[in-house]
């Protein structure tokens, strides 16, 4: 989580939403990223949905079965979708999100019966640290 938070500090410096994630294989940081959205002109471009793409990409697999996502913020519908897809093992997370996010909040996309994976899920791990984060990002922005 620590590296997630890193990366998260670091979109921040450029701007973006400070989200940052982190997949883990085993005790192996497989790879890590904050939020590009503004980077990129991508409204998919959150720090889950990259990292789900570079681990994929470097174990060449579309599955990431025995890998774990560490994640600054609780995800979204749209990451929560590509977790599932990924078929990630865990998520762990920190702040809760009540407005956008879709895993302890909101639809709560594992607990539907659409649902193809769900992974074990651990929220609220550094949540004050999260969400100081956030308010302090978005009270900049007011």
């Amino acid at each position: 989580m620590t590296r997630a938070f890193a990366e998260a500090r670091q979109a921040q410096q450029r701007g973006e939403v400070p989200v940052g994630a982190v997949i883990v294989r085993g005790s192996k940081i497989l790879t890590s990223a904050g939020n590009q959205s503004l980077r990129d002109a991508d409204p998919t471009a959150h720090a889950e949905m990259l990292v789900i793409r570079a681990a994929c990409r470097e174990l060449d697999s579309e599955r990431l079965n025995d890998c774990d996502l560490y994640v600054t913020l609780e995800p979204c519908a749209m990451c929560a979708g590509a977790i599932s897809f990924a078929r990630l093992r865990r998520v762990y997370f920190a702040a809760y999100d009540p407005k956008g996010g879709a895993v302890e909040n909101g639809g709560r996309f594992f607990a539907q019966p659409t649902c193809h994976h769900a992974p074990e899920v651990y929220g609220g791990i550094r949540e004050s640290e999260g969400a100081d984060l956030l308010r302090s990002f978005f009270k900049e922005r007011r």
